[in-house]
């Protein structure tokens, strides 16, 4: 179990670090490209909504037949994109380049939740927590990029994660071997089938489509905060407390590492004291915080951070879980829905909050972003986990 969960956490952490290259470059190619907001709006915009409308599709696809090598397929094309990204000299190269990092995320989120949730017997959310946590770290690595790496080696500097792509290549060829044999040698997915056609026929019960609906909509919410914070509160840093490009990296690394820790911790406490709760705490226990945050002394900003990034990101495997025990049949799917559309929708937010920095100010964007948590208060509509099994039993 934790040798497979490991090794795709580690093709998680690689995918998801050559994705943070993208954020991590918009103060550079800000200055040296003479980007708006707006135009950085809709560079997050092309990598997000690329891999969040495709993710949802391969997960349906990978429901029906799965196809273990798109694994590492799906790192070739984040490599070609890489590439590109590194040598692009104006806009639209940019964007271009980033369609095909989103195209290769897209790719393998919805196979990589499959192999987490296949290895990881009665303990599913601290598999998730496990799989999930690989690539929150490599996303919390974009501060700590644009500091020591873009800061002084500028645009270029995005070659040297070439050979992070290379192993990332290796390494999900052989996770990609195991998920074949696996496949292989037990006869899960037929079992599943005849499940699906027997629960077809009596259709999902509408309370579970309606969860579902709502569980996208509350990871929704939270990454359009997360969009915010990730995409722009580096600026808001520069323009209203004055800092550098290289100090205010390490406040965006100090809400990212917490999300790392956030939700490593989020799947246990979920196992143990149930998965709604936890996402009802996340969100709401988060919303006071995020509300004070644009008001805070400079001194108070890290600390308060941190408490952000770990309340708000221990529901963030919890909630793929929860959508993968809403329906069962549809792992890849649910995966790519929750992981992929409802979390990539956060670039909708990017080109939203973009114009409005630009049409007002970095400062309003940020109020803005404060009270999107405070969403999570429908969290208490959600069905709780033994009335999820009920309505499976109907």
């Amino acid at each position: 179990m934790y040798g497979v969960l490991l090794a795709i956490s580690s093709g998680h952490f690689i995918n998801d670090t050559l994705q943070a290259v993208v954020p991590a470059m918009f103060p550079i190619v800000e200055r040296s490209l003479g980007l708006s907001y707006t135009q950085i709006g809709w560079i997050a915009f092309a990598l997000n909504m690329t891999s969040s409308l495709l993710q949802p599709v391969f997960g349906y696809y990978a429901d029906i037949k799965s196809r273990p090598f798109l694994l590492p397929l799906g790192m070739v094309s984040s490599l070609l994109g890489l590439i590109g990204f590194a040598l692009s000299n104006n806009f639209i190269f940019l964007l271009l380049s980033v369609l095909f990092i989103g195209f290769g995320s897209a790719i393998f989120h919805p196979e990589g939740s499959r192999v987490a949730y296949l290895a990881a017997g009665n303990k599913r959310g601290l598999a998730q927590s496990i799989y999930q946590v690989g690539g929150n770290t490599g996303q919390s690595l974009a501060p700590i990029i644009t500091a020591f790496i873009f800061v002084p080696l500028g645009q270029e500097g995005a070659l040297l994660f070439t050979l992070a792509a290379g192993i990332g290549i290796i390494v999900l060829v052989r996770v990609s071997q195991w998920y074949k044999k696996r496949l292989a040698g037990e006869d899960v997915f037929s079992k599943k089938r005849q499940n699906q056609k027997k629960k077809a026929y009596n259709g999902i019960h509408k309370k579970i489509k309606i969860a579902m609906l709502l569980v996208v909509f509350l990871v929704f919410a939270r990454s359009w905060y997360g969009a915010g914070i990730s995409n722009y509160y580096q600026f808001y840093l520069i323009e209203d407390y004055g800092l550098t490009i290289r100090e205010a990296q390490l406040y965006i690394f100090t809400f990212m590492f917490a999300g790392v820790l956030g939700t490593f911790f989020g799947g246990p406490l979920a196992d143990k004291f149930g998965k709604r709760n936890i996402i009802f705490l996340s969100m709401l226990g988060s919303a006071p915080l995020t509300l004070l945050l644009p008001y805070l002394p400079l001194d108070v900003v890290i600390p308060v951070f941190f408490l952000i990034g770990f309340i708000l990101s221990s529901s963030f495997s919890v909630t793929v879980v929860y959508a993968q025990e809403l329906l069962p049949q549809k792992i890849g799917m649910v995966s790519g829905l929750t992981v992929g559309l409802a979390f990539g929708m956060g670039a909708v937010g990017s080109v939203l909050f973009g114009s409005l920095a630009d049409l007002y100010s970095i400062r309003f964007v940020m109020i803005l972003c404060s009270f999107l948590p405070l969403v999570g208060v429908l969290t208490w509509l959600l069905p709780k986990d033994k009335e999820i099994r009920n309505y499976h039993a109907m």
